[in-house]
């Protein structure tokens, strides 16, 4: 490596992340959020343009480069994802980065209350894929479902309060179409009727979150908040679980807000550069 080369690296390895972010590929990658926000049938460069707040030329120049590189196409002068895109995105691993970049956060709530947090993201097959978890020094031993790892796990939608969350985002003719009238009970708590549940997923979607308690196991509260992008879009569920008599319901206000502020910082992370130049 040459002097030169070796002194502009270190010019690069020392500057602050702002001041190497390249802003066009910064609104290039804002606008191909845009286009997959969109429904199937794509959008104009005016429409693309004012979402993303940037000028009518500037989005038409980004989006003729991205075309040419085949990571949008243009249909009728609308744009959507395009065919390079979609091989692309074949081959990445979907949750790697995701977890890697949530993990810090989900282990310093899980410190802080000494309990397990766990994310989980839906998938194509309209469930959910705990994809990562952290754990508090307590948790060891505490109940049969919470112990150990969990990622990969499958929890039953009406009995989990991430699967609550995940239901209360759905159409209800769609939830009506997925769970039978009778539910199945794993205690004496489980909510085992259609009907009541629904009455319960109107009050999820009002107030923000799901709670189960004693539902899935005896003894076990567990609490969920919805992750979502800029554009709203339910990308994830973040879960903090626990043992009542550790995690109790008059720690639910705490951890809610505790919560709500490791989302806000997960998606400042995930969408930094979403929004503003």
């Amino acid at each position: 490596m040459s002097e030169r080369n070796a002194d502009e690296l270190a010019e690069v390895e020392t500057a602050e992340p702002a001041e190497i972010a390249n802003k066009s590929v910064t609104k290039a990658v804002r606008l191909l959020r845009e286009i997959a926000a969109q429904p199937k049938t794509g959008a104009t460069v005016t429409t693309l343009a004012k979402a993303v707040g940037i000028s009518r030329p500037t989005a038409f120049r980004l989006l003729y480069s991205l075309e040419r590189t085949g990571l949008v196409d243009r249909v009728d002068n609308n744009y959507i994802l395009g065919w390079e895109m979609a091989r692309l995105g074949r081959r990445a691993d979907p949750y790697a980065g995701l977890a890697v970049r949530a993990q810090p956060l989900l282990q310093e709530l899980a410190d802080k209350f000494n309990e397990t947090v766990t994310l989980s993201v839906p998938n194509l097959r309209d469930g959910l894929d705990l994809i990562a978890e952290a754990s508090g020094s307590h948790v060891v031993g505490i109940t049969s479902r919470m112990s150990g790892r969990m990622i990969g796990e499958q929890y039953p939608f009406h009995a989990s309060s991430s699967g609550k969350v995940l239901l209360a985002d759905w159409p209800i003719e769609k939830v009506v179409a997925q769970l039978p009238e009778k539910l199945e009970a794993y205690t004496s708590h489980t909510i085992t009727d259609r009907a009541v549940l629904l009455r319960e997923l109107d009050q999820v979607r009002e107030q923000g979150y799901g709670v189960i308690d004693n539902e899935l196991e005896e003894e076990l509260l567990s609490l969920s908040r919805p992750v979502r992008d800029p554009s709203g879009n339910m990308v994830g569920v973040l879960s903090l679980n626990g043992p009542r008599y550790r995690f109790g319901r008059d720690r639910i206000p705490e951890g809610l807000h505790q919560m709500q502020l490791t989302i806000d910082r997960l998606v400042d992370e995930l969408w930094q550069d979403s929004v503003g130049d």
